[in-house]
């Protein structure tokens, strides 16, 4: 049996990318895995293990601030990782690059390294680092994954853009495995789709939804704001934390926020129960470089619990929101524009439950993780071959 080994250092033991995806499909496979990851008990500082759906998950000491989890967590997961002697490393943080590089030279494993957003676009983004140092940061970072990739084994991203980008360095070496739904997760979500109504002259109160993170560039302030310009009877629900410091209390001194409810992290299923209850799914991120060129998972679970969409018209995003009848795409910085496309599917229920239904089959029927799974799979079967 080949022993698999993932290693992260900055993502939740139970990301839903890492472990639930990834690591059960590897280990529904046949495959040894093993989790290397921050531990999810704020007072741990030592290192456990434990065996959950078939993967062990050695748990590193939480970490203590940025500084800590860049350079004192990385040493400490590559000491775990050498011991855990795996045939295939599969590592899913930046910071972990040079570790990997060390890692390869030490062992004759295989390297496999998921990239989960356009870093360098990330980097322009980042409140934390001083606005005039992004750009040196983000081109001199670009030079360095690149140079890195090309002694690693394989390349894994979620992004097309960002495959083509690497195409080019790492050639036959860079696959997208998309973030799409797990199917199973969704089976039960079929009964709320028969209770969801957006007849008027019921008065019922129609529940808007938007999970994920909390911040300022995905366009949060817009949606509230949107708020201010829809005469029907609406209330706007939030899942997720707030990342930004003072976001919160500046929100709150809208007008709008009386029309909000926040509820704050649910679980999965708590989200995914959210979902299901509500009439519209809403996802208006602002145009910064990793938004346009990548899709949000957000977006096909809104699909997939039978959401119509309002989302952002970037193209990428209006080729699967158009392309599949599942919802409008809008300008998302202009809350007028958010507003009328949700008067719209208030006015016109029969399109907007129609609607939901396309996004809900499209998931069913293509863009959902047992599809990508045989993706993921295959690039295992491809670097080492499976023993009989």
């Amino acid at each position: 049996m080949l022993h698999v080994c993932h290693i992260t250092t900055v993502h939740q033991p139970f990301d839903t990318r890492i472990f639930h995806k990834e690591c059960k499909t590897l280990a529904k496979a046949g495959y040894d895995v093993t989790l290397i990851v921050p531990s999810y008990d704020d007072d741990k500082m030592t290192i456990d293990t434990d065996i959950i759906d078939g993967v062990k998950i050695v748990s590193l000491p939480k970490p203590k601030n940025r500084f800590f989890r860049m350079f004192c967590l990385t040493k400490k997961a590559y000491k775990i990782a050498l011991k855990e002697k795996a045939d295939i490393y599969h590592f899913h943080d930046p910071e972990f690059l040079a570790w990997a590089v060390k890692l390869r030279k030490e062992t004759n494993a295989k390297i496999i390294y998921d990239i989960h957003e356009n870093i360098p676009g990330q980097i322009l983004t980042k409140s934390w680092i001083p606005r005039i140092l992004r750009k040196p940061i983000a081109v001199i970072f670009n030079i360095y994954e690149k140079k890195i990739s090309k002694q690693l084994d394989f390349i894994i991203t979620v992004s097309p853009k960002v495959k083509k980008d690497f195409q080019r360095i790492v050639i036959n070496k860079v696959e997208v495995v998309t973030n799409y739904p797990i199917l199973e997760y969704f089976q039960q979500t079929k009964k709320n789709l028969q209770k969801k109504t957006y007849n008027r002259r019921k008065k019922r109160k129609m529940k808007l939804i938007y999970a994920g993170g909390l911040t300022r560039i995905r366009g949060i302030k817009e949606i509230i704001k949107s708020l201010e310009f829809i005469k029907d009877d609406v209330k706007l629900v939030l899942l997720g934390k707030f990342q930004e410091e003072g976001l919160r209390e500046e929100l709150k001194k809208l007008p709008e926020w009386k029309k909000v409810e926040f509820k704050g992290w649910l679980s999965q299923k708590e989200a995914y129960q959210e979902m299901g209850s509500s009439n519209i799914g809403l996802v208006c991120f602002l145009p910064k470089p990793n938004h346009i060129n990548a899709v949000p998972n957000k977006i096909f679970e809104y699909m997939a619990t039978g959401l119509p969409v309002i989302a952002s018209n970037f193209p990428l995003w209006k080729e699967i929101i158009e392309g599949n009848k599942c919802g409008l795409t809008v300008n998302p910085k202009k809350p007028e524009e958010i507003a009328k496309a949700i008067e719209y599917l208030i006015a016109y229920p029969a399109e907007t439950k129609e609607m939901g239904e396309n996004g809900r089959k499209a998931v069913f029927e293509k863009y959902n993780w047992e599809n990508e799974s045989k993706k993921l799979l295959k690039i295992y079967e491809k670097l080492f071959k499976k023993e009989n």
